[in-house]
């Protein structure tokens, strides 16, 4: 009897807990959303209603005119294009940058391989700020100033150095069995990478692309400086022009802000199950 009390009450005890985490990550999850939903609201809002009825109020009438005001103002098709260039390029780049840099460092082995990483991590850490400077005189001086090839070439070094350090780390575990059995088998270092060590790491490269993909898509202040040009600017540079320093129309930051989000929440949809399958890979190696 006294035995069936105390699982009775351990079990109400789990379930008042779990209940609790469950409130707790709904109210976060509440937090969280809220913006998103006063951006939707403002974005299909015209400025008059937004004017009389604040921002919380839901739309006396859903319009698109905000939408296709900004849309127009910015040339938004060719941001579009812009962004999806200069991320897709960096993340093809990056990754198979990673890779190759990994597979010396990790399976390799070269003399120094920690003094390198190390050089990775530091460089990955510093401030674009203390990086702006010389990069924008660098890129003067080869002729790639305002040509989105700069960016592509500086992120892709900058997303390689992050790429570089998790996958070394991967590899570094790699088991060495196979690599030896295939080494007997009469394969070169070439067909290691190629056959094995690429396949076997796929999710992890996933993970990896699509983290490029969106750091690269969401960077604002290195594109700010190397664009110039209206035709080869990026998104988030396309957002910042609706906002003055006296005066901002507040229905048309609200559709720049959906319109940006946008791009990146249908790209986290289409490799979210990438995602997992990466995360779970790599927890279970």
């Amino acid at each position: 009897m006294a035995h069936a009390y105390t699982a009775r009450t351990r079990q109400n005890r789990l379930l008042a807990t779990r209940a609790l985490a469950l409130a707790g990550l709904a109210a976060l999850l509440a937090v969280m959303v809220f913006p998103f939903v006063i951006v939707v609201l403002n974005a299909f809002k015209a400025a008059p209603d937004y004017a009389q009825r604040g921002p919380l109020a839901l739309p006396a009438a859903w319009t698109l005119d905000s939408l296709a005001a900004f849309w127009k103002r910015v040339n938004f098709t060719g941001k579009l294009w812009n962004s999806f260039y200069i991320s897709a390029s960096v993340a093809v780049l990056a990754v198979f940058l990673s890779l190759l840099n990994a597979f010396a460092l990790g399976i390799g082995r070269i003399k120094g391989a920690v003094a390198v990483l190390v050089v990775f991590v530091i460089a990955n850490t510093l401030p674009q700020e203390v990086l702006v400077y010389p990069l924008y005189y660098l890129a003067k001086s080869l002729g790639i100033y305002d040509r989105q090839l700069s960016v592509i070439v500086i992120f892709t070094v900058i997303q390689s150095a992050f790429g570089t350090y998790l996958l070394s780390s991967a590899f570094s575990a790699f088991p060495r069995e196979l690599l030896e059995a295939a080494t007997v088998d009469g394969c070169s270092r070439g067909e290691l990478l190629v056959h094995i060590v690429t396949p076997m790491s796929r999710p992890t490269l996933s993970v990896l692309f699509t983290f490029f993909f969106l750091w690269t898509w969401n960077e604002f202040f290195i594109p700010l400086i190397m664009l110039v040009s209206n035709a080869r600017q990026t998104v988030p540079i396309a957002i910042s022009v609706t906002q003055g320093q006296h005066n901002m129309d507040a229905t048309m930051a609200s559709a720049s802000a959906l319109l940006g989000i946008l791009p990146c929440v249908v790209f986290f949809l289409i490799f979210q199950r990438t995602l997992s399958r990466g995360i779970t890979a790599g927890a279970i190696k």
